[in-house]
């Protein structure tokens, strides 16, 4: 119901007590619920700057008004949840890390997602030199093309995404 007295419209909407004095507690001030034609009427009649003196009123027109004050830095001061408090059912966030963090090659030269991809198509550790790599492009194409499968179609995809790997690999800077 509404708060203001004799009205018996609902009460949807939350205004200040100005008639109250702020204790030292923490938290929001107390509000009142008033109806819409009641909260209408409260913010008609609001001023905000109301017992402010006129220096007051200018500070706090400033354009950088509130951004004078100090705040706490950011850095360093969370170090953020745990793996241990979530719960991965998909094992998408452990998925993810694994393939970020996931040993580089022997030499030392980065392999990018995409190389990681290609990799997999082909059936090869991260660990092989351009000789193993296109040794296994080689086997893969003849296992696939359709001349060596008697014209048989049905390997066009898998043909497809080898080339596709195969392609990406060689330009890649962990092969070069």
């Amino acid at each position: 119901m509404c708060a203001e007295p004799g009205c018996e419209g609902a009460g949807e909407f939350r205004a200040p007590l100005l008639d109250t004095v702020p204790s030292g507690r923490d938290g929001p001030p107390p509000f009142r619920w008033l109806c819409l034609d009641h909260v209408r009427a409260f913010n008609a009649g609001y001023n905000f700057f109301s017992g402010m003196s006129v220096e007051e009123i200018h500070a706090a027109q400033r354009p950088i008004a509130g951004w004078e004050r100090e705040s706490r830095p950011f850095a360093g001061a969370d170090r953020g949840p745990r793996w241990a408090d979530f719960a991965d059912p998909l094992d998408a966030i452990a998925a993810r890390f694994r393939r970020e963090h996931a040993p580089e090659r022997g030499d030392g030269k980065p392999l990018s997602g995409q190389d990681r991809a290609s990799l997999k198509v082909l059936g090869l550790e991260p660990d092989a030199d351009r000789m193993t790599l296109r040794r296994r492009y080689s086997e893969l194409v003849r296992r696939f093309h359709p001349d060596r499968n008697g014209g048989d179609r049905s390997h066009e995809a898998a043909l497809q995404s080898v080339i596709a790997a195969y392609q990406q690999l060689r330009q890649a800077p962990a092969f070069a």
